[in-house]
Parts: C-alpha cells; structure tokens; sequence
C-alpha cells in the first residue's frame, strides 16, 4: 500500500492533466487514422446508383452526369439503375435494404422521403430512419402545365373551366402521393372542382401524357418541360413556387394568380442507406459536391436545364427535409388525402 501511495503522490494534478491531453491527442489520431483508412477503402468495388424513376428526366440526366464524374475518380464504375414504380417505393425499398457500405445510393425527390409518408400507410422502408440524407444536389419550381388546346391560360381561368365542365379534366401525376397528385388534390378541395387523377411512372411519361392529349394537366419544372414549352406543345399556367422563373419571366406563380397554397418545390437528393459509415458519407459528399461545384459541370447539368445549384452538408439538407416535410403536411390535410 505504501509503495502505491507513493507512486499516487509522485502524479502532480499537472501531470495528470497532461496524461489526459496525451491521451485525448493519441485517440483522436486514431479516429483521424481510423476514418481516413475508411476513406481509403472506398470504394472497392463497383457502386449502384439507384434512381427510383424512369429514365430520360432531369433528374436521371443528372445522376448520369454525377455518376461518370465519380466513376473517373474512383476508379469503380459507377452504374445508375433506374427502377420505377410506386411513386418511387419499389426503388426506394432497394436502397433502404442495401448493405450499409456506401456501394449503393440513391438519387431522388422530395416525394420517396416527404409526401410518400401522407399517402402510403405501409411503406416498406421508414422515410426518416431507412437513409441517410448526403446532399441536396438542385432545386427548382414547377410549372402548372396544360395542353396547348385547353380552353382556359390561367389558373382561374381553370377553375372557371372546371367548373363548367365538372368531371371532365384531367391530371397526370408520377404516382399516388407525388407532388401533381397533392397539389391538384388540394386544388380539388379548395376551389370545390373535380379534376381526375390519372397516375403515371414518372414526370417523363406524365409529360408525354399531356403532350399528347392523354390528359390535360401536369406538373414539371422549367428544366423538365422548357424545350416543350417554348415549341409551343405546352402551356405554362403559372410557377408553384415562392418566385419566378428567370427562364420563364412572364408566368406568374401561384401566389400572384391568387392560390398561394399550392406552391411546390422541387429538388434533387443523394441518399445512402441508414447505417453507412460517416466516414463513407463524408468521402461521398466531398466528392460529390466538389463536382457539382465545378463551374463547367454545373452550368451544363444543373442551370441549363432550369434548376438552381444547392450542393448542401447532410446537416442542411436534412433541416430542408424537416420544413418540406412540414409544408406538404399543410397540404396533405389541404388536399383531404387519406392513407391508402
């Protein structure tokens, strides 16, 4: 006891002190050395991309551009596998249930993680626990679209048609829950008309159904619908957004044609799947936002085409989530949709 007391005594509290900083620098090189050799390791092997839409839209163009980016300096391919279906769930459950290594991820809007959650009482994966939010890639308004030969250009100039025709207009949406269904839907409810849902795998094909006289009505940003819309095979109605587009300076938004309850924004997110390393997910963001910041990358896949560059930490585009998720929530309850 005595020889014990006496190795005590010979511990000064400075000494002590020191101990502890020697050891906190000794574990933080370990995490430092830890997370770099993590870094290092991926990949290793070649990552699927998983974008939950059909192919030929913004967003796929997108996550194609991004995809061959990462594949030159990763030296893995790269490969984007398009699985539509469900509004996005059938791919959505793919990542959610892929190995937590970074090897999948996921490119997708708000729908498969904000408005899925109001109108699917049994989703096969959680919205806010089955992914981990990387990065917010763009964002944009929507147009409120109508065939060329639809008898209203405004608005109110179709509610005015709605009502006059009731149960005969039409509107493509991406699947139950997407964001053409809520808004219509709410659209529905508020101005008493009764516009008829008629879902499509994807805004490529919703588009396509309007184009071609299929439906009358659909939603799409500048970049998803601008060619059509200039050639004159599209009517812009107004912008569901906060302001105007600068593509399309002439097309009011939503508030100033006098329904401000139906503004809809767009974006484009990377996910992983829960569980991934945050030593992955950082070498992920990293490499993913320094190419999207690079100027001759960002001009001709992400302003070209309409949308506005964001390239936010996960802890930004996770807060963003959170206030969209609260929006559509108003909306959904606007709209009077119940979970199917």
């Amino acid at each position: 006891m005595k020889r014990h007391s006496g190795v005590l005594r010979r511990f000064k509290p400075r000494s002590i002190a020191a101990a502890f900083v020697t050891a906190a620098i000794v574990m933080a090189a370990a995490v430092t050395t830890g997370l770099a050799i993590a870094q290092q390791n991926f990949p290793n092997r070649t990552v699927n991309l998983i974008v939950p839409w059909p192919a030929g839209s913004a967003m796929d163009l997108l996550a194609r551009s991004l995809a061959a980016e990462l594949n030159s300096g990763w030296g893995h391919p790269v490969i984007v596998e398009n699985i539509p279906g469900a509004g996005s769930i059938i791919g959505a459950q793919k990542a959610a249930n892929a190995a937590p290594d970074g090897h999948t991820l996921m490119i997708t809007v708000n729908d498969t993680v904000v408005h899925n959650r109001f109108v699917h009482k049994n989703l096969p994966y959680d919205p806010d626990k089955s992914f981990v939010a990387v990065t917010m890639l763009a964002r944009s308004g929507q147009f409120v679209l109508a065939h060329p030969k639809l008898e209203a250009s405004t608005l109110q100039g179709l509610v005015e048609l709605a009502k006059r025709k009731p149960a005969t207009l039409s509107f493509a949406s991406f699947g139950n829950g997407t964001r053409p269904h809520v808004l219509f839907a709410a659209m529905n409810q508020r101005e008493g008309i009764d516009l008829l849902h008629v879902p499509y795998k994807g805004v490529g094909p919703a588009i396509a159904g309007v184009v071609g006289g299929e439906v009358h009505l659909s939603l799409a940003s500048p970049g998803q619908s601008g060619e059509m819309i200039r050639a004159g095979r599209l009517k812009p109605l107004a912008l569901a957004a906060a302001e105007r587009s600068k593509a399309f300076p002439g097309v009011p938004t939503v508030a100033e044609a006098g329904f401000p309850y139906l503004e809809a924004p767009l974006w484009f997110g990377l996910f992983a799947p829960a569980g991934t390393p945050p030593a992955v997910i950082e070498r992920i963001h990293r490499d993913a936002t320094a190419v999207l910041r690079r100027p001759d990358f960002a001009e001709k896949n992400v302003t070209a085409r309409g949308f506005e560059l964001v390239a936010s930490s996960p802890a930004q585009f996770a807060q963003a989530i959170g206030k969209d998720v609260a929006a559509t929530a108003l909306m959904v309850r606007t709209a009077g949709l119940q979970l199917e």
